[in-house]
């Protein structure tokens, strides 16, 4: 039995058939949304960098390796150069080369991987404190705009310190600053880091402290990432800015503290206004000052013009000229509504009289009459013209009658000979009968005879 084609193509699956490039741009959207972000730590190999600037390189352990690709924009930020052979860590985005198929890890962050296990410490740490809102918003202080007293925690022989100094002295000379000292590096940096914010919190000499330390490396800024540190920044009572290390440095304290500033330097500069400011801002305010006071001088004179003016308007002899030439104004307007009215009542009884004589019955007896004798006259005229057309009409259809009557003819002598008997017209000799009476008819009256003899001669 034959088999239906469209029986046969239902039955056959529909097949999706995927060209190589939409299959390895599916399975990069997949690894993309899938993974996510991922930290991963190898040995760095066959590290190649183009004239673009990107970075090229694998990762490898004992058994396998994975190829890695890190932007410019994102490798710029890196501060070493890696070599072949150093164990990093990265972070980054599995990822898919649609050209050739292969997958790779798209890198976002490099650092050695030593380093790497102090980053992780430091993720742990921040994501625990700030599960418990040491780092909330609502809970930072505000930091004094006129600041008396300013306490400094740093280390007395420190760059950081001179830096701070020089600073406020230059911005703010009438403030006084107390220094805590404390180690800021080494094992002893956090009970000494810990013991100068107590120490500072119960004394409450100050209004603000700065926590402020040179820059360094990831391990020499590592006291400022501890917990306790962290801790006794935010049960300090007064509020606390963070001045450490360089400007992409960031620790725990950073978070901590009440407000962060990049520098040591600029911790100083955010405890203290700027004089030269202050004093520009005071200059300002004398300018705006001054011209308040003239503006009001002169907005008040201007008031008092226009109260002396008001007030001569309402001398009393001014009213009486004014009321004066009103009541003169009013005369004019009566004497004006007056003759006004007058022509009015004088046009409405005009034409009430002109009503009243169109309506007298000698006025409508004298108009029907001219009425009449017009309509007489027309009528008249109407019936002399219709009697005339009238009469024409006659004369033509009588010199039309005349024209085709047989009655013209008999004039002439002839006669119309009919049967006497039925009265049919007789034309031919032949149809009368000898003995037969025919009538003939003349122009005046007729004549009945009987037929003696016939005649058939054309």
């Amino acid at each position: 039995m034959p088999v239906n084609p469209d029986d046969r193509a239902r039955a056959e699956p529909v097949r999706d058939v995927y060209s190589v490039t939409r299959l390895n741009r599916e399975v990069r959207m997949l690894l993309e949304r899938g993974l996510g972000v991922l930290w991963v730590e190898g040995e760095l190999s066959n590290f190649s960098q183009p004239s673009s600037g990107h970075w090229y390189f694998s990762l490898k352990d004992r058994d396998a390796q994975l190829r890695c690709a890190m932007f410019r924009m994102k490798n710029s930020l890196i501060g070493f150069t890696p070599r072949a052979g150093a164990q990093v860590l990265v972070r980054g985005r599995i990822s898919v080369y649609e050209a050739r198929g292969e997958y790779q890890l798209i890198v976002e962050h490099l650092e050695e991987a030593g380093i790497g296990a102090l980053r992780r410490e430091f993720e742990r740490l921040k994501a625990k404190l700030a599960a418990e809102g040491l780092f909330a918003l609502e809970c930072k202080r505000s930091l004094p705009r006129f600041p008396q007293r300013i306490g400094v925690i740093t280390s007395p022989s420190g760059a950081a310190l001179r830096d701070i100094l020089h600073i406020l002295a230059r911005r703010y000379p009438p403030a006084r600053v107390l220094i805590y000292p404390a180690a800021v590096q080494g094992a002893a940096a956090v009970p000494a880091l810990v013991a100068a914010l107590q120490t500072a919190s119960a004394r409450a000499e100050c209004e603000v402290l700065i926590l402020a330390r040179g820059g360094g490396s990831l391990e020499d800024l590592w006291a400022f990432n501890d917990e306790r540190v962290a801790r006794a920044i935010r049960a300090c009572r007064l509020p606390v800015v963070s001045g450490v290390g360089h400007e992409i440095d960031f620790t725990i304290a950073d978070l901590a503290a009440d407000a962060r500033a990049p520098t040591p330097s600029g911790a100083a500069e955010l405890v203290v206004p700027d004089r030269n400011a202050c004093l520009e801002v005071l200059a300002r305010t004398a300018l705006r000052l001054g011209a308040g006071m003239r503006r009001e001088l002169r907005a008040n004179g201007a008031r008092f013009e226009g109260t002396e003016r008001r007030l001569k308007l309402a001398h009393p002899g001014v009213r009486l000229q004014q009321q004066m030439q009103r009541l003169d104004d009013l005369a004019q307007r009566l004497s004006g509504a007056a003759r006004a009215g007058l022509h009015r009542d004088q046009m409405r009884v005009a034409h009430s009289i002109t009503r009243l004589v169109r309506r007298s019955p000698d006025h409508v007896v004298r108009e029907y009459r001219a009425r009449h004798q017009s309509v007489e006259a027309r009528l008249d005229h109407a019936a002399k013209e219709c009697l005339s057309r009238a009469q024409h009409r006659l004369a033509l259809a009588q010199r039309a009658l005349n024209a085709v009557s047989p009655l013209a003819t008999l004039t002439r002598g002839f006669a119309i000979v009919t049967r006497a008997v039925g009265g049919s017209l007789l034309t031919d000799a032949a149809a009368v009968l000898a003995g037969e009476e025919i009538e003939a008819r003349l122009a005046r009256g007729s004549l009945r005879a009987r037929v003696t003899a016939r005649n058939q001669e054309g």
